[in-house]
């Protein structure tokens, strides 16, 4: 009999029915994680799962609590709720162990309905299947009950493979320089705001004494943070922003043409304190610029970053970084330039410190200085950021830059150029587009092998999977190609023709003057008149310098391949010898197909070609010469096949 209304939850307590709970720590926040298996009719299958969970969770040292598997737990336990009853099943019945149930079946149908919920471009079906099969896997290892059909499925993968998506771009080399302008501005623009508040604020007394209506004071309880707040400031003010003192209403924002932006309390509270210390949005132009100078560091291991963890040093800085994902912790050294660029001019705050990671660090804790003297109890963390909380006091954290208006993009969003236009950055504005910035120049700078390029904190298959791809890397790749193929076609289509020496020129071919003008040594110029570097078919000026072998031994090609050679001489008295070349080659064009004859002798007819046109009025002698004669090429024997075929 079927059944559509499920069964009352038990009215007795079971042992095996506890909630389970995980509490984990990262970046100064807590999170708590619970399955709460009374909540659910499959109450045993809930509790055995959230047992999974717990003990795979803790083994692997999750710095996350497990989250994603504990959503996932619950995920499904609320599917089997609602779909056993439509089988006519008890929920009740199903545990991993038992075989009223088949759990295969029910695997099955959940990753259906997450499929139709989530929609086919999306991951979560994976992601939440691939989390409950591992627990099911580690149950099965260990609880010789779990049925056989559960147990082989549990080693199976998820029905639904993931979803490749495109891998994210590095932002453009113009990107990069308007990025990093954009962070210097701000930066620069923070130096001058927090120079001024705190000179202000040694002007400044106990409010309550000295009065609240100089900025001065108002600053001096922004230094005590409790002090500052809108019940405290309520009974000092009228309640029209308007009548408020020149001095307190100019600390309020303002838009470009004068118009306030923002009244009341809640927005002088914030306004005090950012001329004091750096928020969220500050502290993002330093994340920005570091990013950028940080080649080997992830965001991760940037954003994560203690005090402690810092050691300035003579060469440098060393920075003792923290990758989670990885589970691995190195030290890195960033050295101290040996010049520092001047690229302030005299309208703008110069800051102290230069540009480099070391001259960044020593910046933003100097920015950063007066936060945690007035915050002692606030954590260590180098982006150390103050905002008004909830309770309208202000307080210190870490800048976990998830504040839609503190992201990145939001970042990107309220910065402008030299001109005050906003900058034209190509989306997604992600902060890893950034790491893989500074990766693509490195290897522009490199211009080295892959393994190169990967440098110590990456794999060369890591690098190639989520690096090499970039746009840039593309182009360089796609240079160095069109370079290499662009050499091969020079040579190929290059013409390299002998030197012809004339009648004349033969005559005087040891005076210096017109040897030179052939490109030729005087002891070349010697050896070329006496013959005795006749190569059989012209001459050569260096036989132990050939272009066709690497080392220094006599050429092996010779002459078969001396009217292709950048060192062919030729006398005119030679012009037999190429006329009875010239003629073998035009027999072979008769036997052979014409893309094998010009494989093999097109080039050689061309440069016979040249060499005759230079000539053409010695040719006619030059054939009565060989029937008079009975002239044949005179070549070795080994190269007779080469022409005799």
């Amino acid at each position: 009999m079927r059944t559509s209304n499920p069964k009352p939850l038990p009215t007795r307590d079971l042992d095996h029915v506890g909630i389970r709970t995980l509490t984990w720590k990262r970046r100064g926040s807590k999170a708590r994680h619970t399955v709460n298996p009374a909540k659910y009719q499959c109450s045993i299958l809930a509790a055995q799962l959230a047992d999974e969970w717990i003990t795979y969770t803790r083994s692997i040292a999750r710095v996350d609590g497990g989250a994603d598997i504990a959503n996932a737990v619950r995920g499904f336990v609320e599917f089997v709720d609602k779909h056993l009853p439509t089988l006519g099943v008890d929920p009740a019945e199903a545990r991993l162990d038992g075989h009223v149930v088949d759990l295969v079946e029910v695997i099955h149908a959940w990753e259906e309905d997450l499929r139709q919920h989530h929609g086919l471009r999306s991951n979560s079906p994976y992601a939440k299947t691939n989390s409950l099969l591992t627990l099911l896997e580690q149950r099965s290892l260990k609880d010789a009950k779990v049925p056989e059909a559960l147990r082989v499925r549990a080693q199976a993968p998820p029905a639904y493979p993931p979803i490749q998506s495109e891998p994210l771009d590095e932002f453009s080399n113009g990107e990069r320089i308007v990025l990093r302008d954009a962070a210097r501005a701000a930066v620069r623009e923070l130096e001058a705001r927090l120079a001024r508040g705190r000179d202000l604020l040694e002007r400044g007394a106990d409010p309550r004494e000295a009065g609240w209506r100089e900025p001065a004071n108002l600053l001096w309880a922004a230094t005590h943070p409790p002090m500052l707040n809108g019940k405290t400031l309520k009974p000092h003010f009228p309640q029209n922003v308007l009548s408020w003192p020149g001095p307190v209403k100019a600390l309020l924002p303002r838009a470009p043409d004068g118009t306030l932006l923002k009244r009341g309390f809640r927005p002088l509270v914030v306004e005090l304190g950012r001329l004091l210390f750096p928020t969220e949005t500050d502290l993002q132009a330093f994340r920005v610029l570091l990013m950028l100078g940080m080649s080997d560091t992830s965001p991760e291991e940037l954003h994560g970053l203690h005090l402690p963890d810092i050691e300035f040093t003579d060469g440098g800085v060393r920075l003792v970084q923290r990758k989670m994902r990885a589970h691995r912790v190195r030290a890195d050294l960033h050295p101290d330039p040996d010049t520092e660029p001047k690229e302030e001019t005299p309208q703008e705050f110069a800051g102290d410190g230069a540009w480099d990671v070391p001259g960044l660090l020593r910046r933003l804790l100097a920015a950063t200085e007066l936060s945690r003297k007035i915050f002692p109890d606030a954590e260590p963390w180098l982006f150390l950021a103050v905002e008004r909380r909830r309770n309208g006091v202000l307080g210190a954290g870490l800048a976990d830059f998830n504040n839609r208006q503190r992201r990145f993009g939001g970042w990107i969003a309220s910065q402008h150029d030299a001109d005050g236009k906003p900058l034209k950055i190509s989306k997604p504005y992600e902060i890893r587009r950034l790491r893989k910035t500074t990766k693509v120049v490195r290897a522009v700078a490199l211009g080295g092998t892959v393994s190169d390029l990967a440098g110590d904190d990456h794999h060369v298959e890591v690098y190639r999977m989520h690096y090499a791809h970039g746009t840039t890397a593309h182009i360089l790749a796609g240079r160095s190609i069109n370079r290499a193929q662009q050499w091969v076609f020079d040579r190929m289509t290059t013409p390299t023709r002998p030197v012809l020496v004339t009648e004349e020129a033969e005559q005087h071919l040891e005076e210096p003057e017109v040897a030179e003008d052939l490109g030729l040594e005087a002891e070349q110029a010697k050896a070329l008149r006496t013959g005795e570097l006749d190569m059989g078919l012209v001459n050569c000026r260096n036989p132990w310098a050939s272009p066709h072998r690497n080392d220094t031994k006599v050429c092996h090609v010779a002459p078969a391949m001396c009217m292709l050679c950048r060192n062919a001489v030729v006398f005119t008295s030679q012009i037999p010898r190429l006329l009875l070349l010239s003629d073998h080659i035009e027999h072979m064009r008769a036997n052979l197909t014409p893309r094998h004859w010009q494989a093999l002798w097109g080039r050689q007819a061309a440069a016979l070609e040249e060499v005759f046109e230079e000539c053409t009025d010695l040719i006619p002698a030059a054939r009565r010469e060989i029937a008079e004669l009975g002239l044949r090429l005179d070549l070795p024997l080994g190269m007779r096949t080469e022409f005799d075929r």
